[in-house]
């Protein structure tokens, strides 16, 4: 395998990755089982955008108010979480 194909490989590999975790974690939303906490995510493992970016996994700190993980129903706010994203401008104050 030359270097093109094993690019073109590592390529694919990534997008049907990305896919398929897109596609179970809709899956489990879809179900109700699980509810955005913000508040909770470690740096870079954030589960979607915000003002500041629009990807999941670019969170630049831990415990970020803005940042967001999907957890089990109901845990959110037992693990020092909040179910509400913050207000604008009021961050940091």
């Amino acid at each position: 395998m030359n270097k093109r194909q094993a690019l073109v490989a590592a390529a694919l590999a990534s997008v049907c990755a990305a896919n398929a975790s897109a596609n179970g974690q809709m899956s489990m939303q879809a179900k109700g089982e699980q509810e955005k906490c913000y508040g909770v995510a470690k740096a870079g493992q954030n589960d979607c955008g915000t003002a500041t970016h629009g990807c999941a996994g670019q969170a630049a700190v831990d415990n970020d108010p803005a940042e967001w993980r999907n957890v089990p129903k109901g845990s959110c706010e037992k693990s020092g979480g909040k179910p509400s994203a913050p207000q604008q401008g009021k961050q940091g104050k």
